[in-house]
């Protein structure tokens, strides 16, 4: 069937010629749900968010893990980046990490910056890499679109849709809130690429 554009969908409808809705499951099969654990990870220098959740079909998302990675600005930047790495490395080797999702790194107008916050991903991916796990990566844009439903979403509206998808009591950190967002972008819409 050619595609057609909303003017010609609501001709249709109104004629009554517009086909019934194709029921999901009818789908050809390429969305799949995203089952198994993602590990979301918020990459900064200084405070990194790791957040750990399971996706099961049928069943809300539980969050196993969460964790904020502070490095005290006295350390240095390979002693952070360290730190990261042996965090994410943490995390992974302690479960059962299917697929680890990161976002990617803000436009900013400061070269340095963009250096460091670009040195921090590259401590959290590397441990990743090193263990086999694939990584995708999302602009926080998709992850407030994905999550909130909005792309301007609030730090504030992030976190409380994540607590209320997480069915999770107590507030969680920003960062951590953050990563688990990414976790969240990633399970809603993940096509089954791997």
């Amino acid at each position: 069937m050619a595609r057609m554009s909303v003017r010609q969908m609501w001709k249709a409808k109104i004629e009554g010629r517009l086909p019934p809705p194709v029921p999901r499951d009818a789908l050809d099969g390429r969305r799949r749900p995203f089952a198994g654990q993602v590990l979301g990870i918020d990459p900064s220098l200084r405070s990194t968010g790791l957040a750990l959740i399971e996706f099961g079909a049928g069943r809300p998302a539980l969050l196993l893990r969460a964790r904020t990675v502070r490095v005290p600005s006295r350390c240095s930047m390979a002693e952070a980046l360290a730190e990261i790495h042996r965090a994410v490395a943490e995390f992974i080797d302690g479960s059962e990490v299917r697929h680890v999702a990161l976002e990617q790194t803000i436009y900013v107008q400061n070269f340095q910056t963009a250096q460091i916050l670009g040195a921090a991903r590259g401590a959290a991916i590397a441990a990743a890499a090193l263990r086999d796990k694939p990584v995708f990566e999302y602009p926080p844009l998709r992850v407030k679109q994905a999550v909130v439903g909005v792309g301007r979403a609030s730090k504030e509206q992030m976190q409380r849709t994540i607590m209320a998808l997480l069915g999770h009591g107590a507030p969680l950190a920003s960062d951590e809130a953050d990563a688990a967002g990414v976790a969240m972008c990633h399970a809603l819409t993940w096509r089954g690429e791997e």
